[in-house]
């Protein structure tokens, strides 16, 4: 499969201040890519480097299997985005509004414009004006204007922000369905990752600007399962327990001391006996799941404890 989205060794330093340090980022053509950080994680200045609103310190990148200052500025013209909030005239409509950037871009075909909106459902207001709109009618011409120019990459950052739950469910809707009928590759940020849950095919977890780890949504699926959480004093003693006295071998230790079990149907008397018997002291067993905001945390937790 086609890698959309490359990256060597990514740094990018403002001052003595290091966002991004050595972010190795692959995306390949037909993903959306859920892009998981908390604020200063370095996913809008990431995503603005891939959009040449930003420069990189060191590293490199490829898109769309360019690397050359002049091949990315050609190859852009095939790239859709929207960084932060775009900018619209307030007194014109949004069909004037589409109009100005497709002529300024020098994108050819006027009915461009009428095919983007239709695409997200805003053709029958095309003649109101853009400061009489919702705001989830404003973040959908946001991504109106993204698709000018029928892009083979969108690169959306926070496309969901401030909408309320019926306006998330259109733009997620309209995301899968881009994806899935024009295969258009997708990467794109949120902190509402239970909306990336239902959206994304693989994921990267950035924080304090470096990549922590790339995974499918299957691999994430197999990980965000029940658990049983054992709280004791000596776990890494309780861990070997576990494998050699009852065959549990599927379980993390988290950087707490607390041990997530996640083998099928485990036995908590059995595990209260076993630890009890060894002198190990039990203080509590809990059954639990792991969704995308815990995972992440767990992982985070892992890095500070490095």
């Amino acid at each position: 499969m086609r890698e959309v989205i490359k990256t060597f060794n990514l740094i990018k330093k403002y001052g003595d201040s290091t966002v991004l340090n050595k972010v190795n980022i692959t995306v390949k053509q037909g993903e959306i890519y859920g892009l998981v950080g908390d604020n200063g994680a370095g996913k809008t200045t990431f995503l603005r480097i891939l959009t040449g609103q930003s420069n990189l310190t060191d590293g490199s990148f490829e898109l769309l299997s360019k690397s050359t200052d002049k091949d990315l500025m050609n190859v852009r013209k095939r790239v859709g985005s929207i960084i932060e909030n775009p900018s619209f005239y307030p007194n014109m409509t949004l069909e004037n509004n589409l109009e100005y950037y497709r002529i300024q871009r020098g994108i050819p075909g006027k009915e461009n414009v009428d095919n983007v909106l239709k695409k997200v459902n805003l053709y029958e207001a095309k003649k109101k004006k853009f400061k009489y709109i919702s705001l989830g009618m404003k973040q959908r011409l946001g991504l109106a204007l993204a698709l000018l120019g029928e892009p083979e990459l969108l690169i959306l950052d926070e496309p969901i922000n401030g909408l309320d739950p019926s306006g998330i469910k259109e733009i997620r809707n309209l995301l899968i369905n881009l994806n899935r009928e024009k295969n258009i590759t997708i990467i794109i940020s949120s902190h509402i990752l239970s909306e990336l849950y239902n959206i994304a095919t693989c994921y990267g977890f950035l924080s304090k600007g470096k990549l922590i780890e790339e995974i499918t949504a299957e691999e994430l699926n197999e990980r965000c399962k029940s658990y049983l959480e054992i709280n004791v004093n000596n776990p890494k003693k309780l861990s070997v327990l576990l494998e050699e006295k009852l065959g549990y071998k599927d379980y993390k230790i988290m950087p707490n001391g607390l041990i997530q079990l996640f083998d099928k149907a485990p036995i908590s008397e059995d595990i209260s006996k076993l630890a009890i018997s060894n002198g190990i002291a039990l203080k509590g067993l809990y059954e639990k799941s792991v969704d995308l905001e815990n995972y992440y945390m767990s992982l985070i937790g892992g890095v500070k404890n490095d």
